[in-house]
C-alpha cells in the first residue's frame, strides 16, 4: 500500500476544492446569463435587439441630461429675476427717499 504524506493529501484536497469552486462559478455564470435573458425576453426584448436597446438607453440618458440642464438654467433664471426685482425695489426706494 502506498503511503501518502500529509502535505500530499492536503495538496490533493486543495486542488479538488479549487476545481469544484471553478465548476460552481461556471454554473452560477450560466444560470445568471439564462435568467437575465429570460427576463429581457419576458419584457419583449430579444437578444437581436441589443443594439437598438443600447441606442434607446443612450437617447434616454441624453434626454435626461438635457432636462436636468434646462432645470438648472430655469432655477438660475428665477434667482436672477428675484434678485433683480429686489435690487430694483431697493433702488426705487432710495430714489424716492433722495427725491424728497
Amino acid at each position: 500500500m502506498i503511503e501518502m504524506r500529509c502535505e500530499e493529501i492536503r495538496a490533493i484536497v486543495i486542488e479538488t476544492l479549487a476545481e469544484q469552486q471553478r465548476l460552481h462559478h461556471g454554473e452560477i455564470d450560466t444560470v445568471a446569463l439564462r435568467t437575465v435573458a429570460t427576463i429581457l425576453t419576458s419584457f419583449g426584448i430579444e437578444e437581436e435587439d441589443r443594439r437598438e436597446l443600447r441606442a434607446d438607453f443612450q437617447h434616454l440618458r441624453r434626454w435626461r441630461k438635457s432636462v436636468e440642464q434646462a432645470q438648472s438654467y430655469t432655477f438660475k433664471a428665477m434667482i436672477t429675476v428675484i434678485v433683480t426685482g429686489f435690487v430694483g425695489a431697493v433702488w426705487l426706494g432710495v430714489k424716492v427717499m433722495l427725491g424728497k
